[in-house]
């Protein structure tokens, strides 16, 4: 399970893992494809997104692939509703936490065109929310790795 700020890197991070063969579910990507293409997101939309992203994370998992969801999971509660989610099929999950300076997730964020799910611009305000708000995940969540982001 990645998490980080908008800009963090996630993306990177999981298209890596992608190619070491394990599927990559995308809260950006599944949004994109209904073509949301600003964020925040109405909660509704939100709501129905990340549905679909479980519901694929858990027949992924029933079918016994490696999964990477590659999704911000900004809260402790949103890390905490996918562990309960995958407790069910027994398993526990891997966060991996991509940590990295807020200058360079805003500028990263900056620098987006609006070209695609991992491109989504955000005005300046609402980045900084987003990295500031973070909240970062902590060993006693559970299995955590913390990966350099920039």
């Amino acid at each position: 399970m990645m998490c980080g700020p908008a800009g963090a890197g996630k993306s990177t991070v999981a298209r890596r893992l992608e190619g070491e063969g394990w599927h990559r579910l995308s809260f950006d990507d599944v949004a994109w494809s209904r073509g949301l293409r600003s964020h925040p997101l109405a909660d509704a939309d939100a709501e129905a997104v990340r549905a679909a992203v479980r519901a694929e994370l858990l027949d992924l998992v029933g079918q016994g692939r490696d999964v990477v969801v590659d999704s911000a999971s900004w809260s402790r509660a949103s890390r905490d509703e996918y562990r309960a989610l995958l407790a069910t099929e027994g398993v526990v999950p891997l966060t991996c936490y991509v940590e990295t300076p807020r200058e360079v997730a805003l500028s990263r964020v900056a620098a987006r065109r609006g070209s695609g799910p991992h491109d989504l611009e955000l005005p300046p305000g609402v980045a900084a929310a987003y990295v500031d708000g973070f909240e970062v995940p902590t060993a006693e969540e559970g299995p955590l790795v913390v990966v350099p982001g920039g």
